[in-house]
């Protein structure tokens, strides 16, 4: 197996550490991007279940749902990790995990740097390095992590 670099990505929000893992972890429907989706229905919401094991996944407006991965890691407000389990066809494949850490770092007391790193992509198999590029472009975590702090960063947002 080949190895690929992880992605990594990363970003410093106007928010407590506190802050930012809540509306990370809990309040994901209200950033996640509806484009982002495997569901056939549109995205209505999406769920990460804060515990060790808990499950990552979406539901559709038709009430559908389609897991996403699960928690390996909770350690709040700190880290996060999380399996991906989405193939490079887009579909989820319960035999693949990928994984994706959010470390949630202080700077003060509300300002907070954010770094996510996708890893074990070559896990993939053959298409991997497609996969990569894709997580990697301006339309994959970079606009998820931007569409993140739109909202982390609103005061009126909970």
């Amino acid at each position: 197996m080949i190895k690929i670099a992880p992605v990594r990505k990363q970003l410093v929000v106007k928010a407590s550490q506190s802050r930012a893992f809540t509306v990370f972890t809990a309040k994901m429907s209200r950033w996640w991007p509806a484009t982002h989706s495997i569901l056939k229905s549109p995205l209505k919401e999406c769920i990460v279940e804060p515990r060790v094991g808990g499950r990552w996944y979406a539901v559709g407006e038709d009430g559908s749902s389609c897991q996403t991965g699960y928690v390996i890691e909770w350690r709040p407000p700190e880290r996060l990790v999380l399996a991906w389990q989405i193939n490079p066809q887009w579909q989820y494949d319960p035999e693949l995990v990928t994984e994706v850490e959010v470390k949630f770092i202080a700077e003060s007391a509300d300002t907070t740097r954010v770094e996510l790193e996708h890893r074990h992509i070559e896990r993939m198999g053959d298409r991997a390095a497609d996969a990569r590029t894709a997580v990697d472009s301006p339309r994959g975590w970079g606009l998820v992590l931007e569409s993140f702090r739109m909202v982390v960063e609103t005061k009126s947002e909970g």
